[in-house]
């Protein structure tokens, strides 16, 4: 028996529910838990439709509060909190799982609300602790950061003896038929991308123009995309895993009307993060944006095309130099018919239920703080074509980059 809590009932946590509740075998009991009950109420009905077996309940919590999560995690005593809420929350949510014995996994890294700014230092400083209180704690298990590192520790288990470059590429070649939408939590969104670029090279950090290095990258079954260099939080923990990288990129794509959106947006102040006065009140803009844009979880019904994310290796095996491109292409259509959400919630949800599960199953259960890649890459692998996430291969071909 394996009882699970998951905090955030979001596109991604309706996507780790319904999954979670494929899997009843290991994940018997789920308590679905955010600041709006009524969302988990109506995703607990959703999935109680297709009969999957699992024991699933709700709460109420605000995960800004960690004597309020505590007092849930003792309660419902489970054995790992999901964390597909807000980056913000994480360190609160870390701090209740050690007062309460509880061990960890989340999708994204630590960010403080005031800054558009993200790093593993905050969440990297809790290992003693973890480890000191016999617990684990998960750190980014969702497709990129997530799948991207068990991409890589897996070509460095079976296709390399030194990676020298590593390149993260990121296509979205869906349309959602919106005039601008963001595909996961806007303010989230608009912060990332809206900060300078960065990559790594030659043991230390080069940093760019937010957008300001791009090229066409070739998907497969997609083609030709416009892709931008831009910084993620793996690229952090990667270069540290795995030493012998000189060179490590992350490239994502955006679509030219997107990016003229985008322009307005930081043009006219609604990007900003701080508070302004607006009649007597405080309000911040890119909160009151997210509030107009279209909700992330109501894209699927109609997004189509696919997605594209993989990573292009270059390194050495026996003393000769390979490459090696690995990847998975998911539906928008094919995730929205299985779950209700588009595929990149479905990207993110499926790994972080396969976390979770590897761990139940005491295969990824090692106390302390830890990154993906740092435990065994296979089972997650397998995994990963059972649940809806089939990568496929390209060895020695041309990595464009």
């Amino acid at each position: 028996m394996s009882k699970v809590i998951l905090i955030g009932a979001g596109g991604v946590g309706t996507v780790v529910a319904h999954k979670m509740a494929q899997n009843a075998e290991v994940f018997t009991d789920i308590l679905i838990a955010s600041r709006t009950k009524a969302k988990c109420d109506a995703l607990a009905e959703a999935i109680g439709k297709y009969g999957k077996g699992a024991r699933i309940s709700t709460a109420q919590v605000d995960a800004d509060n960690v004597a309020e999560l505590v007092a849930l995690f003792r309660s419902y005593q489970p054995e790992i909190v999901v964390n597909v809420a807000l980056p913000y929350q994480d360190l609160t949510i870390m701090d209740a799982c050690l007062e309460a014995g509880v061990n960890y996994l989340d999708t994204a890294n630590y960010e403080p609300k005031d800054e558009a700014h993200f790093e593993y230092s905050w969440q990297w400083a809790y290992r003693e602790r973890f480890e000191k209180a016999g617990l684990t704690a998960i750190l980014g298990c969702g497709f990129d950061p997530g799948v991207s590192g068990i991409f890589t520790a897996y070509a460095a288990k079976h296709h390399f003896d030194e990676i020298h470059y590593l390149d993260i590429v990121d296509c979205n070649a869906g349309n959602h038929h919106k005039a601008f939408a963001t595909n996961f939590n806007p303010e989230i969104n608009i912060r990332e991308i809206t900060q300078k670029g960065r990559y790594y090279e030659d043991g230390k950090w080069v940093e760019t123009g937010s957008l300001e290095i791009h090229k066409p990258l070739t998907y497969p079954n997609i083609g030709p995309r416009e892709s931008y260099l831009l910084y993620h939080e793996e690229l952090e923990s990667l270069v540290v895993n795995f030493p012998t990288i000189k060179r490590a990129r992350f490239w994502m794509t955006f679509g030219q009307e997107y990016l003229t959106h985008l322009r307005v947006i930081q043009n006219i102040g609604m990007a900003r993060i701080d508070e302004i006065d607006y009649n007597g009140q405080k309000i911040v803009p890119i909160q009151f944006l997210k509030a107009v844009l279209p909700n992330p979880q109501d894209l699927g019904e109609n997004y189509e095309g696919e997605t594209s994310i993989g990573c292009r290796i270059r390194g050495t095996k026996d003393g000769k130099e390979h490459t090696y491109y690995i990847y998975n292409n998911c539906s928008h259509q094919a995730a929205y018919q299985e779950t209700g959400m588009q595929a990149v919630s479905y990207t993110t949800g499926v790994p972080a239920m396969i976390g979770a599960m590897l761990f139940l199953q005491g295969i990824w259960k090692q106390p302390g703080v830890h990154n993906v890649e740092e435990f065994d890459p296979d089972p997650f692998m397998e995994q990963l074509n059972r649940q809806g996430l089939p990568w496929h291969e390209i060895k020695d071909g041309d990595l464009e980059l």
